[in-house]
């Protein structure tokens, strides 16, 4: 277990010519212009010598990724050894790879589901939800909404992808006003599967953690961040009524459309703490503005 990280010890790097390159196009007024754009890549998933899935991502943080999603989906459970992660970029598409020291008992499942029907979804949807039902969030966890106004402030104004270039997601795992790991990618979930690889590889605790997001507050997010034990999950945007249900149904604060001084919380309000009023908070400027923050969400 490490000890007490760091404002941002992971954070965006707009500035890595792998993630963006620039396009010539024209205005709302015609004239031409220049302008970054975000870069995705596919990466195929191997655990062991079984393909998983190929993957749509930026193309940083390739074993983070691979070693959370396994985790999220349940294919890689706490006691199965990660003995290497290997990542190839001269293949296309690239490729990742994790070897445990057995084989997990996924890909049994797999092979028995693809033997009988040819697709393992309804299998590993169903164990997600299995997983689901039997965790047990911390209860003394609390969220003071003086932490919510400086987590905010601070994770809309660190320079990013989102800010140079737009098109993508972020996910941040914060303790108290500190934002810790902050990753993104074209997809949230890719964004919180990193953040679950790298909490895993590291010996990271979800005690004391929040999760942030600038997605929507869907059934996926709530699912993957009950599965990461953290208690507390906030959003700059809305909810879909399912991730509502699932958040009251495992005992998860949810809160949405976190901006500036404002806020929602559709579940969980017990571990709220007002110690502030928000008039210290201000409104978020047109500068770090997200899409995912207006009334209406388009993402």
């Amino acid at each position: 277990m490490i000890g007490i990280m760091e404002e941002f010890a992971v954070r965006p790097k707009p500035d890595d010519p792998r993630l963006t390159r620039t396009v010539a196009g024209i205005d709302h007024d015609g004239k031409k212009i220049e302008t970054a754009v975000v870069m995705e890549r596919p990466l195929t998933l191997f655990l062991n010598g079984r393909e998983i899935v190929t993957m749509m991502t930026i193309g940083d943080h390739p074993d983070y990724l691979a070693v959370g999603y396994l985790l999220n989906q349940n294919m890689l459970l706490p006691d199965n050894r990660i003995t290497a992660i290997e990542y190839d970029d001269d293949l296309d598409p690239e490729v990742v790879v994790v070897r445990t020291d057995r084989e997990t008992d996924f890909e049994d499942k797999l092979r028995k589901k693809t033997l009988t029907s040819g697709c393992a979804q309804g299998t590993v949807f169903g164990d997600l939800m299995e997983r689901f039902d039997e965790i047990r969030l911390d209860p003394a966890a609390t969220l003071k909404t003086s932490w919510l106004y400086a987590l905010t402030r601070k994770i809309n104004t660190v320079p990013s992808l989102y800010l140079t270039a737009g098109a993508i997601h972020g996910c941040v795992l914060c303790e108290e006003d500190r934002p810790l790991l902050y990753m993104e990618d074209v997809g949230r979930h890719n964004a919180i599967d990193k953040i679950a690889g790298y909490m895993h590889l590291n010996g990271i605790s979800p005690v004391g953690k929040i999760f942030y997001t600038t997605g929507r507050l869907t059934s996926e997010m709530v699912i993957k961040t009950v599965q990461m034990r953290i208690p507390i999950l906030i959003s700059r945007s809305g909810f879909t009524a399912w991730g509502v249900d699932l958040a009251r149904e495992a005992g998860l604060t949810l809160i949405g459309r976190a901006k500036g001084r404002r806020f929602i919380a559709l579940a969980g309000a017990e571990r709220i703490v007002f110690d502030s009023d928000g008039r210290e908070a201000a409104d978020d400027n047109a500068r770090s503005s997200r899409k995912a923050s207006l009334p209406e969400e388009a993402v």
